[in-house]
């Protein structure tokens, strides 16, 4: 059963208000939201505190940031179908300025992240093999994906063309996108003569395909680069068919702070009760968890299914 008074004893403020509204378009940092609302971190902190107590916000710790999400579903989604039918869709001043704020710290991290993948790009693939050994992450996917044919397959932040060079000569089509230009041109040129494989300038968030087209779907340490990983994985989700398959590969939660000021990671790493319950929002439910230990730091893969296996073959990480 759940408590209402704290609920509405947290609403009871404009800027709570403000920061429940933000946090519907995405996570953000206690920074963030500081720099959006104009207000000093302390005091935010001290907001997102009694929201966090209420239920109606969860604070998850990565490395000096904390990050901030909506809370339980069951909590925050009442609340919100409410303030829509009182405000009946309209946006008061408070909300425009914030939505304006927000895009500013959207495009800030988006032109973080685009100015080192240009300028790493043809170190790209030694800088990954600094983390683990790619060999045994790559036997792992292989293993994980098994030896079923691929009717589409999609790389999603494909950079170099790796899992394109991988997996795509198991494919009838495959398509690779990134947003960075000169990723692409180096993808281009190792995957020259595959007939079968299309590389196309587009946002992880947009896809260049239609809803269903899909049956496997790759995000390949794309998402500790993301700025919404819950967007990007419904993204993922929503190009798959009945039955497809997105197999993610990150990082386990880890505490090297210094990968976000000299490799641009925005987040890190991830847990799997958060993966999970990301895919489960995009309609889809966990079917492989498999952990590789080795290297600075761990990595994950985790299976999702677009509708449920006949038999589920989660494995204890």
């Amino acid at each position: 059963m759940i408590d209402p008074l704290p609920i509405f004893g947290a609403l009871a403020d404009l800027t709570r208000l403000r920061i429940l509204a933000l946090l519907r378009q995405m996570e953000l940092s206690v920074g963030e939201l500081a720099q959006v609302l104009g207000q000093s971190q302390p005091r935010v902190s001290r907001h997102v505190k009694i929201m966090v107590d209420a239920g109606l916000a969860e604070r998850r710790k990565e490395g000096s940031w904390v990050f901030v999400a909506l809370g339980a579903v069951a909590v925050v989604q009442p609340i919100l179908d409410a303030l829509d039918r009182w405000s009946g869709g309209a946006a008061d001043h408070w909300t425009v300025a914030d939505a304006a704020r927000l895009a500013a710290v959207r495009a800030d991290r988006a032109a973080s992240a685009a100015a080192w993948f240009e300028n790493h790009a043809d170190e790209w693939d030694a800088i990954r093999s600094l983390h683990v050994a790619e060999s045994e992450i790559e036997a792992a996917m292989a293993m994980v994906l098994g030896d079923q044919p691929i009717d589409t397959l999609i790389d999603i932040g494909t950079g170099t063309g790796r899992m394109l060079e991988l997996f795509g000569a198991r494919a009838r089509t495959a398509l690779g996108i990134d947003r960075s230009s000169e990723m692409l041109r180096l993808a281009r040129a190792k995957l020259a003569g595959a007939a079968n494989t299309e590389l196309r300038q587009a946002d992880l968030y947009a896809l260049p395909m239609a809803d269903g087209a899909a049956d496997v779907a790759i995000l390949h340490h794309v998402l500790h680069y993301a700025q919404q990983p819950g967007a990007a994985i419904r993204e993922a989700g929503r190009v798959l068919a009945p039955g497809g398959r997105l197999l993610i590969v990150d990082f386990a939660p880890h505490d090297r702070e210094e990968l976000r000021s000299q490799s641009a990671h925005v987040r890190l790493g991830f847990g799997d009760e958060q993966v999970a319950g990301w895919a489960e929002a995009a309609g889809l439910m966990m079917a492989r968890v498999e952990m590789l230990v080795g290297g600075t730091l761990t990595v994950k893969l985790w299976l999702a299914r677009k509708s449920a296996p006949a038999l589920h073959e989660v494995k204890a990480a």
